[in-house]
């Protein structure tokens, strides 16, 4: 361990070893650790020929490059201020373990900076995992300013995480611990969404002639009437190792975190200790009932599910955030429907589908796999497929309302394609749920993020299921009989996939 204990080198090696442990998991971590380092070292084989071909290359600095670098640092800023505050109120919230630390002979001030440090290095960690095995062989081949790369993420995750704290502890002031858990939770997903999402704005409210991203930055570049200021180009400059941009960069990154963590240390130590009794249940208002009692275990055990769902925000903030990616496409298939178009109606079908599937996948674990006591419902008189059945039911129903009305719409513009996309959602959902039902993977709501570590051959296969059928989905919306191989081939799958009742209670034992 770096540092003596109780300095701030030691604290920040503590708190980087707990972010590593939930990366990789407790259990299989020589497995994960191994399967981080093949897929390391295929980028690493990746990037060598990139590397040569760009040997003697040297970027340029003008309009295009500029405008390209800008969005880019502007996405990663989002990307990692949606981390940022989802782990400002995972510290507030979730850990639980602030008033521990305040207790030890250790300043507070000293605890929240670490704890803060940490989110900026994670954030970075982050980016630089996915950067260096391409930055290495550009730097190995003569590139080496590009390296300046690091020190600019780095500066970018201060910023964001200055930024994430400080809009943390602005909802706790404004709207209370209560609501803050909620709509931060939800607004780390929003703003992890919000670059795609604006990109697509201008095809979203019916613009014409639609384009790329960077065809229309392209073109934006190439206006003569174009007049970028000159702070404009910094971001691309510090990139390539020019040292005045990059220092400044540096020290506005570095100077926003430790102003924020100065001045909201105090006031976020006071938020973590009202945030301890945020989750303690509001005492019922006399007379009011808490709902009439449903009869049958399948009616029983889907109502729960469907409560524990909507009480979970924390959980429904991270299943948005794939929502938010089939809400755009599902509007972009209403509006080729109604211009009638050929070529974009399939494509934004199987789209549909294959997401419905995914988010079917992630529903569908938080109501099969995520039980809080396995041991209580295993001992109640009723029988394990039907309280499984209503789980399933459960996980399906937030996603099938979400998508019965912008479906009607689009099989009432367009009947084939509405079809084709009707069905498909719906095969591609079922399937989803079917694999989790078949091949649970029990573990805690917390980690979510985490639940497809357990089994690689479950998470190829949702991935392949829902990508034959949506294949499936693109052909049936052309109309073509072709559809019917990947159909049958997904069908395949999922029979390959399928396990007896028997099998599925010796799978829970296993991993009881």
């Amino acid at each position: 361990m770096i540092g003596r204990p109780g300095s701030t080198l030691w604290l920040l090696g503590c708190e980087m070893r707990l972010a590593w442990r939930g990366l990789l998991g407790a259990r299989r971590f020589r497995l994960r650790a191994i399967t981080l380092s093949i897929v390391g070292a295929v980028f690493l084989a990746m990037g060598f020929p990139l590397a040569i071909a760009l040997r003697g290359v040297e970027a340029p600095v003008n309009a295009f490059t500029i405008l390209g670098a800008d969005i880019a640092a502007l996405l990663i800023f989002t990307l990692m201020l949606s981390q940022t505050l989802a782990g400002a109120t995972e510290a507030l919230y979730t850990r639980g373990d602030l008033d521990l630390l305040f207790s030890a002979p250790i300043a507070p001030r000293k605890v929240l900076t670490v704890r803060f440090a940490s989110l900026a290095a994670s954030a970075f960690s982050a980016f630089a995992l996915l950067a260096l095995p391409f930055l290495i062989p550009l730097a190995f081949f003569g590139h080496w300013r590009w390296l300046a790369l690091l020190p600019v993420l780095a500066a970018l995750a201060l910023s964001a995480s200055g930024a994430g704290l400080a809009l943390a502890v602005g909802l706790f002031r404004v709207i209370g611990p209560r609501r803050t858990r909620t709509v931060a939770q939800l607004l780390a997903a929003v703003i992890g969404a919000a670059f795609f999402l604006i990109s697509q704005t201008r095809t979203l409210l019916g613009g014409s002639g639609s384009s790329s991203l960077w065809l229309q930055v392209s073109a934006m570049a190439a206006d003569p009437r174009l007049r970028l200021p000159a702070l404009a180009s910094w971001p691309l400059r510090a990139a390539l190792g020019e040292p005045l941009p990059l220092a400044a960069m540096l020290v506005v990154g570095l100077v926003l975190f430790l102003g924020v963590s100065a001045w909201l240390s105090r006031r976020f130590a006071a938020d973590a200790a009202a945030a301890q009794g945020a989750d303690v249940g509001v005492a019922r208002r006399p007379g009011r009932l808490a709902g009439a009692f449903v009869a049958g275990a399948f009616a029983a055990t889907f109502v729960k599910e469907l409560r524990l769902l909507w009480r979970d925000i924390g959980l429904l903030s991270q299943v948005l955030l794939r929502t938010l990616y089939l809400l755009p496409v599902t509007l972009l298939v209403i509006r080729g429907a109604g211009s009638h178009s050929l070529f974009a109606l399939p494509g934004g079908a199987a789209m549909i589908a294959f997401l419905a599937g995914q988010v079917a996948g992630s529903l569908t674990w938080i109501t099969l796999s995520a039980e809080d006591s396995p041991e209580l419902l295993a001992s109640a008189p009723a029988a394990p497929a039907t309280v499984r059945m209503a789980k399933l039911a459960a996980g399906l129903a937030p996603l099938a309302g979400l998508l019965i009305g912008p479906l009607a719409v689009i099989t009432w513009l367009a009947p084939a394609a509405g079809l084709a996309a009707t069905v498909g959602s719906a095969a591609s959902a079922g399937a989803a749920g079917l694999i989790n039902a078949w091949h649970p993977q029990p573990g805690k709501r917390s980690e979510f993020r985490r639940r497809r570590q357990g089994s690689l051959l479950v998470s190829l296969a949702l991935l392949l299921e829902t990508a034959l059928i949506g294949g499936a989905t693109a052909l049936a919306a052309l109309g073509s009989l072709f559809a019917l191989i990947p159909a049958a081939l997904a069908a395949l799958v999922l029979l390959a996939m399928r396990r007896s009742p028997a099998q599925v209670a010796d799978a829970l034992a296993a991993a009881a």
